[in-house]
């Protein structure tokens, strides 16, 4: 009863839903005292059997699945040389995955929480990788500073999403890109859709990638099972598992059966 009424009021109130999840974020580095959690979302797996798989580094095998999502929203565009950012960059592997594989001019992450930031800067300590405290709806960064966004599976948590892209579309250079990819549920995509209409951004694709998120989901549903196991207190373990839609969760029934779903967007700053 309890995680029902708490799913119905984050549903209803962007501000509770936004508190709850950062308080998981936070407790994250009390839980994870091993550093195993670098990825935060949920993965991506390419249905198309005619296609070769990314080719990963040994220690980047555990990640595969969230790292596919990440090549999938950032190898839109060719990042070389450009300036790029990650709002909601969590735990910070996509933004080192996307550094080290694209070859960007300066690859920056910010994410709302201390903690995060502080494992980040830890973690990943690189010249060509910074990480920074930041609201993703007061983006600390100037006008026009950016050649591209990258936003994956951070925005349902925001309390505005049109003050979310009217940041966004601030901090872009004319003709930059937003590389985007959430869920919604299945009735809020037309809003979605219009707000990114309505923020002054060209779609330039946009996938439906919810049959592959599941497949991700599903194949790496035994990992998650081992991680929150050995790492999760036994009173949070069910919350830690919807957390991270294990097989069985309502999170994890609801993109199986399309009540939510999972898109990714190419979305580019109009140049006048």
């Amino acid at each position: 009863m309890l995680r029902q009424s708490l799913d119905a009021l984050a549903r209803f109130s962007p501000r509770f839903r936004r508190v709850m999840m950062r308080t998981w974020y936070e407790a994250l580095v009390v839980i994870d005292r091993q550093k195993q959690i670098t990825f935060m979302n949920y993965g991506y797996v390419d249905l198309d059997s005619t296609k070769d798989g990314l080719i990963l580094a040994a220690e980047d095998e555990p990640n595969r699945y969230s790292i596919q999502m990440y090549h999938h929203v950032a190898g839109a565009i060719d990042l070389r040389d450009k300036d790029v950012v990650e709002i909601g960059s969590g735990r910070g592997g996509g933004a080192d995955y996307v550094r080290r594989t694209f070859n960007p001019k300066s690859m920056r992450g910010i994410d709302i929480s201390s903690n995060a930031v502080d494992f980040c800067n830890q973690h990943y300590a690189n010249d060509g990788l910074s990480f920074s405290q930041g609201d993703a709806e007061n983006i600390p960064l100037a006008d026009e500073s950016i050649d591209a966004v990258i936003n994956v599976e951070s925005s349902h948590c925001y309390g505005s999403m049109p003050k979310f892209l009217s940041e966004v579309y601030r901090v872009l250079r004319p003709g930059g890109y937003f590389l985007f990819a959430d869920h919604r549920d299945h009735d809020k995509m037309d809003l979605l859709r219009q707000q990114l209409h309505d923020g002054g951004f060209t779609i330039a694709a946009e996938t439906d990638i919810t049959a592959n998120v599941v497949a991700a989901l599903r194949l790496d549903d035994d990992r998650k099972r081992d991680l929150i196991r050995n790492s999760c207190p036994r009173y949070l373990q069910k919350e830690a598992g919807e957390f991270a839609a294990m097989a069985g969760t309502r999170t994890f029934d609801s993109f199986a059966s399309r009540e939510s779903l999972y898109l990714s967007f190419t979305i580019q700053k109009k140049t006048a």
